[in-house]
């Protein structure tokens, strides 16, 4: 389904990212965030009313720190134009000014659903609704994101002014979008992958500010493929992500089958690309790490006979020092330990090496990720790996894993019966994931997993 877009933005400091919290913490349908890994969300699939709709967080707005870097007023067209619903958010205990007022005359202008949200209302000295008459966004609403106060009522009326999600195409093509940082090389490969000029190529940051696609055929497979704007690191002062810009980036991650993580050879250990791995992963997306740029790290001489690299589930031939690619893996296996399952391809655009593999990797992990495990060979596996390792009782509450079923694919989806199964730590929960994945692969994908009590239903 292509779920309907709403939108939340408006200043730093009034309050967006905590009334997303809010809004997503008990609507999520994005499996939480795992164990032990620190990021940003921007994105949750929210079910209310019989709705569904992708809500996307804009906090985190900073200024241009170049000429080439889109105007704050462009941003807000851009979260404007890729949205079905927009929130702007105000600070409801302090008057509002001319940003805000530029914010509210660009919306309007938007023949969307526009509501203004007065957030912060349990303050003392909160101002009443008239006092914001003049940014004439007639539909208000009053809430406190800390406390929850008028957030229920917030989400009926978003429920009641959505489109309905639009079905998918019948036979729809696999999916793949290139992710990554500004200038990591995305619209280099996607040149590559699409063999025609279908985006522009420039050295400097932020060419691409739509999503461009095109449609290939591999081994008699439609394919298409989703070049995105790159997405900027936060400034200095502030924390997470650049999130107006990353708004088609995060549609484009829902749309998608499998994503291709693009990290730069030549700096490879970036905190955004962590972030983005663990969207990508919590998304229920495929994942491929390609390392781009290759070619800059080796020189005429140094440039070693293919060797394989990886772990044993992610092995792909290159060109190049091996003394160089052993302390780059060594690095990536570090930085994106939360992702074992995806297979790192290093390839240069410029060269076009190992650029097929990454096509003949996503069609191995669309196999994955719609692999259909019989029951019997599931419980097979779960009572072998509680029988060899049984869970830890916690307050005298012993978890006993019972029976598991897959119910879903794309990605593959396990659903564990037993008791005091919210007892379970996370590290058993981690080991099982583990189990599965050694006796039934599951390249390229997460695999997700519920867990339903006897008598209390899914936890």
């Amino acid at each position: 389904m292509k779920l309907p877009t709403v939108a939340i933005i408006g200043q730093t400091n009034a309050g967006k990212s905590s009334l997303f919290n809010r809004l997503a913490r008990s609507r999520r349908a994005i499996v939480a965030r795992e164990e032990g890994t620190t990021r940003d969300n921007v994105m949750a699939k929210i079910h209310h009313n019989a709705h569904d709709f992708l809500l996307i967080d804009t906090a985190g707005l900073k200024n241009p720190e170049d000429d080439f870097e889109a105007k704050i007023q462009d941003q807000i067209d851009d979260a404007i134009s890729a949205s079905d619903l927009i929130l702007v958010v105000v600070d409801g205990a302090k008057y509002f000014n001319s940003d805000d007022k530029e914010i509210a005359r660009k919306v309007l202008r938007s023949a969307k659903p526009v509501f203004l949200v007065l957030n912060k209302t349990d303050l003392a000295g909160s101002l009443p609704d008239y006092e914001f008459a003049g940014l004439g966004l007639k539909n208000m609403f009053r809430v406190s994101a800390e406390h929850g106060t008028g957030v229920e009522s917030l989400l009926d009326t978003i429920a009641d002014n959505l489109p309905k999600a639009r079905k998918a195409e019948v036979n729809v093509a696999l999916k793949l979008a290139l992710i990554g940082r500004p200038n990591v090389g995305k619209s280099s490969l996607f040149n590559t992958l699409a063999k025609k000029q279908q985006a522009i190529v420039a050295n400097l940051s932020g060419t691409t500010r739509d999503v461009n696609s095109v449609h290939i055929r591999y081994e008699n497979e439609s394919v298409e493929i989703l070049d995105t704007a790159g997405v900027r690191r936060a400034g200095k002062q502030e924390v997470g992500i650049e999130k107006f810009s990353v708004l088609r980036t995060m549609q484009a991650i829902d749309e998608a089958d499998i994503c291709l993580l693009l990290v730069d050879a030549t700096a490879p250990h970036m905190a955004l690309d962590q972030k983005l791995a663990g969207i990508i992963a919590d998304a229920g997306k495929g994942i491929i790490l390609v390392l781009t740029k290759w070619d800059l790290l080796t020189s005429a001489g140094e440039a070693a006979d293919d060797v394989l690299v990886g772990h044993p589930e992610t092995m792909v031939d290159f060109n190049g020092s091996k003394e160089v690619a052993d302390v780059i893996l060594a690095g990536l296996t570090r930085d994106f330990n939360f992702i074992p399952f995806a297979p790192v391809v290093i390839t240069s655009s410029t060269t076009g090496k190992n650029v097929t593999k990454i096509l003949e990797l996503a069609l191995k992990i669309r196999e994955s990720r719609l692999k259909e495990v019989k029951t019997s060979e599931l419980n097979r596996v779960l009572g072998s790996a509680v029988a060899a390792h049984p869970p830890a009782a916690v307050k005298g509450a012993l978890p006993k894993p019972k029976y598991v079923v897959q119910t879903d694919q794309n990605p593959p989806w396990f659903v564990i019966h037993g008791t005091n199964l919210d007892k379970l730590h996370f590290s058993y929960k981690r080991y099982l994931e583990n189990v599965f994945r050694d006796n039934f692969g599951f390249f390229g994908t997460p695999i997700k997993f519920s867990f339903r009590n006897s008598e209390k239903g899914r936890l």
